[in-house]
């Protein structure tokens, strides 16, 4: 089976180096056009590089994912210079936060507009645009582990994840009609494989494998208060493996998984989630697997970034 996009326009929202740069790049690859959008400048120069200087192209199209007149704006742009939208990844969105105990109410709303509002808009805006075209396209969302399960620290992440999940549902029955396919995605903690961005770890003396420093104990949530009621909300010391298969992948591994569910040979998938995360979903809250060394682990990664970064 061999995946083309060839002669499709994508549209992927928040292009950051990590995860929406992978995405962006896998999509260009397997030959589509890409429209990178990014509130930040830079990170959309960023990722347009990365894509050029692996032999695809791609164009800017800067906005805030939650301002109506900017989403409409973006597609317009999109429209005027390649005719059309096939793909809409909605990535956009804000990581991290605190627990119920310690967020502010200002951070939650944006959170939530981001990945609420900002889905809607732009499944709203593109989704007029494929039907009024009689495009048959594919709308991928981001969702999270964090959507399905519960991890203390990330109360807005959790909230938001957790609709986004309904949200594709919902809106997979809304579009289904125009032959428009609407999934999710459900990464979680992937190792960094976009190399200017593992420069900029190891210059700052960060680990790039997220599951390695999982292990060593914190986590994703933010820091609490000290008043003396106070209680840990999570394990500090070393951690057991917790991914059956040794290791929940990197961007490249979403992105070949995101670019099959844009192809044709996903024509009558829709209204579903696609786990990219080496079983840590699937497996009971008791089961602990081997150490990873003893484990047989994936096939090797194909790679996507052929070039070295700059």
């Amino acid at each position: 089976m061999e995946i083309s996009l060839d002669g499709k326009v994508a549209l992927v929202t928040g292009v950051g180096p990590n995860i929406g740069s992978g995405i962006a790049l896998a999509l260009a690859r397997y030959g589509a056009r890409v429209a990178c959008n990014d509130v930040s400048g830079d990170v959309i120069g960023a990722a347009i590089a990365r894509i050029e200087r692996n032999g695809g192209e791609a164009m800017a199209a800067p906005g805030d994912v939650t301002d109506e007149s900017a989403v409409q704006g973006y597609v317009d742009a999109v429209l005027e210079r390649w005719g059309r939208i096939d793909i809409l990844v909605n990535n956009a969105a804000m990581l991290g936060g605190k627990g119920v105990l310690d967020e502010d109410a200002a951070t939650f709303e944006r959170s939530i507009k981001v990945s609420g509002l900002g889905y809607f808009l732009n499944t709203k805006i593109v989704g007029r645009a494929m039907a009024e075209r009689g495009i048959r396209g594919s709308i991928v969302c981001i969702s999270s582990s964090n959507g399905w399960n519960g991890s203390a620290g990330v109360i807005a992440y959790a909230f938001n994840k957790g609709g986004v999940n309904n949200f594709v549902r919902a809106a997979a029955m809304d579009l289904a009609p125009y032959g428009i396919r609407v999934n999710s995605y459900t990464p979680t903690a992937p190792t960094v494989d976009n190399p200017e961005l593992l420069a900029e770890l190891r210059a700052q003396g960060r680990p790039a494998d997220m599951l390695g420093a999982g292990r060593r104990g914190g986590g994703l949530g933010g820091g609490t208060g000290d008043e003396p009621w106070r209680r840990p909300a999570r394990w500090t010391g070393e951690r057991p493996p917790l991914v059956p298969m040794g290791s929940t992948g990197t961007p490249t591994d979403i992105g070949h998984a995101v670019a099959w569910l844009c192809s044709d040979y996903a024509r009558l998938i829709t209204g579903t989630d696609l786990v990219v995360d080496g079983g840590a979903r699937a497996k009971n809250f008791a089961y602990f697997p081997a150490d990873p060394e003893d484990l047989a682990g994936p096939v090797p990664l194909i790679p996507l970034d052929d070039t070295p970064a700059p």
